[in-house]
């Protein structure tokens, strides 16, 4: 079974950018082989860099506003709850002892509301503090506030870097680029493919093959195939694939085949035409396809030369390749046939046989 088709990798990668920019540069071309990691597209990256310096300065003012709250607001919240604390004390002290000397009748009322409300002005002074003080401590509502604003600037920066990292497109892995559509000066956006990369690894032929052999394809049959560049030169393959499902349109399956020692001039997308080995028979009677009538039905016939006369003989087709047509039945070895290409001749018309060269 001979067919025709094409030489690619198992898989391609399509190459885009992640955020919209000029590019700079492209140091690659067409048909270069690149190593992992490699560059292949860098854009303009000065507002990118920018970015990036002022989140981190935005990082660095919120990690200050954190140490200043560690290091001198809650050491002078916690100074602040002692005095509150003693002034509190001193006042309940006072009033104790304002309490007392009413009661001996060395003072007047007077002077006991004043130590009342002295007491109770240092009693809310106390409970201010120790508010302040408990927001000023590492678990306190204040040191969350900053540690939060310290992560969200951090967040900030690590985005700006991965941006800047998306200024500079680089290939996953080692590869062929087999096609490129980007040039220094372009604007470009991301979800458009620029690059096309064939990773290295197993050469695969893709091959169209008509529906109604699709019978006598089976995993692991052997080919060989050659390239329509160079078609003296031939290389072995292994049909590993059949896909399961037919072209409508086209009324054809999509078969894969491996090329496990591919030679070295064999190339993406090159055009291979394929000679499937569906079966393997010896002395098999063979003549010429194109002497057979209605070859493509269940009712083939040639003109075979009985004597000197041409008579109608059914056949029983089998296989086909290379121009020539298997018999099964209805002709042996030797027997002679009238080519198709004398289409005036008739059923039982009177011949005189002169053998092909």
């Amino acid at each position: 079974m001979v067919a025709s088709g094409r030489v690619e990798t198992p898989h391609r990668v399509d190459v885009g950018v992640q955020v919209t920019g000029t590019v700079r540069a492209v140091p690659v071309t067409e048909g270069q082989t690149v190593a992992a990691g490699a560059t292949l597209i860098e854009l303009e990256a000065a507002e990118l860099r920018a970015a990036l310096d002022q989140t981190q300065h935005t990082v660095q003012a919120a990690s200050a506003r954190l140490r200043l709250l560690q290091e001198v607001k809650s050491p002078l919240a916690a100074q602040a709850l002692r005095e509150a604390q003693i002034t509190y004390d001193a006042a309940q002290d006072a009033l104790r002892r304002s309490e007392a000397l009413l009661a001996g009748g060395a003072i007047g009322e007077a002077a006991l509301d004043d130590a009342r409300r002295t007491e109770q002005v240092a009693a809310a002074q106390l409970r201010s503090a120790r508010q302040q003080a408990a927001s000023a401590r590492r678990s306190g509502s204040d040191a969350a506030a900053a540690a939060a604003a310290r992560e969200q600037a951090q967040a900030g920066a690590d985005l700006a870097r991965a941006k800047l990292t998306y200024a500079t497109v680089t290939a996953p892995r080692a590869s062929t680029l087999i096609a490129r559509a980007v040039e220094p000066g372009d604007v470009v956006q991301p979800g458009r493919s620029l690059m096309v990369l064939s990773p290295g690894g197993e050469t695969q032929l893709v091959v169209e093959i008509d529906e109604k052999n699709l019978r006598l394809l089976r995993l692991g049959l052997m080919a060989l195939a050659s390239a329509y560049a160079y078609p003296t030169e031939r290389f072995p393959a292994e049909l590993v694939y059949v896909n399961p499902g037919v072209d409508a349109e086209r009324g054809a399956v999509t078969v894969k085949l491996r090329v496990t020692a591919p030679p070295s001039y064999l190339k993406q997308d090159m055009t291979v035409s394929v000679d499937i080995e569906i079966a393997r028979r010896a002395n098999a009677v063979l003549i010429p396809a194109e002497a057979v009538h209605d070859i493509a039905t269940a009712t083939p016939w040639v003109l075979e030369v009985v004597g000197r006369r041409a008579r109608r003989q059914a056949l029983t087709r089998g296989l086909r390749s290379h121009g020539l047509c298997e018999v099964l039945a209805g002709l042996a070895a030797g027997d002679r046939v009238v080519p198709a290409a004398t289409s005036t001749i008739a059923d039982g018309a009177r011949l005189r046989p002169i053998l092909a060269p």
